[in-house]
C-alpha cells in the first residue's frame, strides 16, 4: 500500500475517531442549555417572558442567594414529577428566584439599567419533553434611548452547563424581529443593523450542526454510502431540501411533531443510511446494478435509496426547527432569520461532504479493496450509535 493511500486512510480514521471523541467530550464536560425570552411592550413597558430549564434555575438560584430551602424543595419537586409543585416552590421563593434571574437578564435603555418586578405566579411549561420555569417581569426604563437586552443566564456554579443559548423574540419600540445570545454573544439592541441580526442565525445554524453529532454522523453515512459524486450530491440535495421544508414549517409553527418521537426517529435515520451501505457491500459483485442506469444514472435501488434519504431529512428538520425553538407569530423577519439559520445548516454540511468525499474518491481510484474496508468499517461503527441512541431515546422518552 502507497504512503498517499496509508495517509488518506489514516485522515478518514482520525475523522471518524474526532467525531466520536466530541460526542464523549460533550458528556464529559457538560452541556449547553436553552432559554427562551418573548420581549413585548405592554402600557408602553417591556414585558419579558423567560423560560428556563427548572433544575437549573432552583440549583442556580438557590446557590446565588444561599437558599438551602429552595434547593431542598425544589429538587425534590423536580424528583417527583410534579409541576404544580414545582411551580409553588419557586413561588414560595420569588424573591431568591427574582433575584438571580434579574441579575444575569438585563434590559438597559439609553446605556442606563431598567427596573424589573415580577409579573403574576410562576408556572411550568415543557420544551423538548425537559420541564422549564416560565418567568414573567415587567420592566420600567428610562425614554430617550433604544431598548438592549444582556443575558448570561448559565452556567454558573453548578458545574454541568457549559454554556447557554438564550434565543430572543421582540416585538418593542414599533421594531420586531428576534436574535441569538450565547456566552461569546451575550447582548443585542433591538435596532441593531439588519446584517448583525442574520449574521447572529447563520451562527447559530453553523454551530448547530457542528454540535450535532447524529446530523453529522448521518451526512457521514450518506457520503460512505455514495459510490460516486452524482450519488453524492442528489443525497445531500434530497436531504437539504427536505429538511428545510420541515424545518421552516415547523419554526414557523405550522407543524408540531413531538420531540419524543422525532429524536430516536433521527437516531434511526443514522442506522437505516449506514446498515444501506452495509447490505451493498455485502452483496455479490455481480448482483450490484450499475450506476449508470436508469434517469440520472441511477437504477431502482438508487431511487429508492434517494426517497428514505429525504423521508428522513423531513424528520431531521423537525430537531433542526426543535433545537432553535423560536415560538414568534408571522413576520418577514422571522422568516429571513430562519432562512439565514438554515443557510448556516447548509454551509458546514457543503464543506462536510466537499472535505470528506474527495478523501473517499482518492482512496477509491488507488485501492478498492481498501476503500470498501474503510467505508464498511465506518458505515458499522455509525450504525451501531445510531442504534445505540435510538434505544436510549425511547427508554428516555
Amino acid at each position: 500500500m502507497s504512503q498517499r493511500i496509508r495517509r488518506t486512510l489514516l485522515t478518514l480514521c482520525l475523522a471518524v475517531a474526532a467525531l466520536a471523541w466530541s460526542g464523549g467530550q460533550a458528556q464529559a464536560h457538560g452541556f449547553t442549555s436553552t432559554a427562551y425570552a418573548d420581549v413585548v411592550e405592554t402600557d408602553g413597558r417591556p414585558r419579558t417572558t423567560l423560560e428556563l430549564e427548572y433544575d437549573l434555575l432552583v440549583v442556580s438560584a438557590a446557590d446565588a442567594e444561599d437558599d438551602d430551602a429552595l434547593f431542598r424543595e425544589g429538587t425534590a419537586a423536580f424528583d417527583n414529577g410534579d409541576d404544580r409543585g414545582r411551580a409553588r416552590v419557586l413561588d414560595t421563593h420569588a424573591k431568591a428566584v427574582t433575584e438571580y434571574v434579574t441579575g444575569r437578564f438585563l434590559l438597559s435603555s439609553g446605556g442606563t439599567p431598567c427596573t424589573a418586578r415580577p409579573h403574576g405566579g410562576a408556572s411550568m411549561t415543557r420544551r423538548e419533553g425537559v420541564p422549564y420555569a416560565v418567568v414573567v417581569l415587567d420592566w420600567s426604563c428610562p425614554d430617550g434611548g433604544g431598548l438592549r437586552l444582556h443575558s448570561t443566564l448559565f452556567p454558573d456554579r453548578e458545574q454541568y452547563v457549559k454554556d447557554t443559548k438564550t434565543i430572543v423574540t421582540y416585538t418593542v419600540d414599533g421594531l420586531s424581529g428576534s436574535a441569538a445570545l450565547d456566552g461569546g454573544h451575550p447582548s443585542f439592541s433591538v435596532d441593531r443593523p439588519w446584517y448583525e441580526r442574520f449574521g447572529e442565525f447563520f451562527r447559530l445554524g453553523a454551530e448547530h450542526l457542528l454540535t450535532g453529532i447524529d446530523h453529522i454522523l448521518f451526512l457521514l453515512a450518506l457520503i460512505v454510502g455514495s459510490r460516486g459524486p452524482r450519488e453524492v450530491v442528489l443525497a445531500a440535495t434530497c436531504f437539504t431540501l427536505a429538511h428545510s421544508v420541515t424545518f421552516l414549517l415547523a419554526a414557523l409553527g405550522l407543524v408540531d411533531v413531538p420531540a419524543d418521537v422525532v429524536e430516536p426517529v433521527i437516531a434511526a435515520s443514522i442506522a437505516v443510511v449506514a446498515g444501506w451501505h452495509l447490505w451493498r457491500l455485502a452483496r455479490p459483485a455481480d448482483r450490484r446494478p450499475s450506476l449508470g442506469r436508469g434517469h440520472l444514472g441511477l437504477d431502482r435501488a438508487g431511487w429508492t435509496r434517494l426517497a428514505v434519504v429525504f423521508c428522513f431529512g423531513l424528520v431531521h428538520g423537525l430537531g433542526f426547527a426543535g433545537a432553535l425553538g423560536i415560538d414568534a407569530a408571522w413576520s418577514w423577519t422571522l422568516l429571513w432569520s430562519l432562512a439565514v439559520f438554515n443557510l448556516g445548516i447548509e454551509a458546514v454540511q457543503l464543506a462536510l461532504v466537499a472535505l470528506t468525499f474527495p478523501l473517499l474518491a482518492v482512496l477509491r481510484r488507488r485501492a478498492p479493496g481498501a476503500a470498501r474496508l474503510v467505508t464498511g468499517l465506518v458505515a458499522a461503527g455509525v450504525a451501531v450509535m445510531g442504534l445505540v441512541w435510538c434505544a436510549q431515546r425511547i427508554t428516555e422518552s
